[in-house]
């Protein structure tokens, strides 16, 4: 429960009306880069957004993004928490130090938002402003996430959506292993 927190931020490499920008070097740290910055080198302003959502699930479960997990197909945090939500278990997630003094309803709400937050597709994540405005409400309906990137399937056929989050695509992408 030592978060070190560092990379986030980088919006502000952005000129004054830009959305988005092509760096030429890719800096940051792989588990936290959106897919599109870490496969392209594209950095939006939806980039910290995606790194935030790694962090909420971080903090949610004590664990870090990568590693070893207790749904064996899945190497990663993002992977395991997809799972988990789909399965609707996210409750699962939470790490014990904190499940005593924390709301379940707010676990779910906040393991919700983190999914919708690590979307492959930077135009299906939330801006920050909404994150934050989503976060304060207690009555705002967060849509349904669908199967987010950096999933790293162990097995040959991806896991169908969950039965309320309108998918059932099959997406396999990741940078595991790099």
């Amino acid at each position: 429960m030592n978060p070190k927190i560092s990379d986030f931020g980088m919006a502000r490499i952005f000129g004054g009306h830009e959305t988005a920008v092509n760096t030429a070097k890719v800096v940051g740290t792989y588990g936290y880069m959106s897919p599109e910055y870490a496969m392209d080198g594209i950095f939006s302003v939806k980039s910290d957004v995606f790194s935030f959502g790694v962090l909420v699930l971080e903090i949610i479960s004590g664990r870090r993004n990568r590693g070893i997990y207790t749904i064996e197909k899945h190497s990663n945090l993002v992977g395991e928490a997809w799972s988990l939500w789909n399965e609707e278990k996210e409750l699962e997630l939470l790490d014990d130090s904190i499940r005593h003094s924390i709301s379940m309803i707010e676990v779910s709400k906040c393991v919700k938002l983190a999914l919708l937050c690590v979307q492959e597709q930077p135009e299906d994540r939330p801006s920050m402003s909404s994150v934050v405005l989503l976060l304060c409400s207690d009555i705002a309906l967060l849509p349904n996430p669908i199967q987010p990137c950096f999933l790293t399937p162990r097995n040959s056929i991806g896991e169908p959506g969950r039965k309320d989050s309108g998918t059932s695509s099959d997406i396999t992408c990741s940078i595991e292993g790099r």
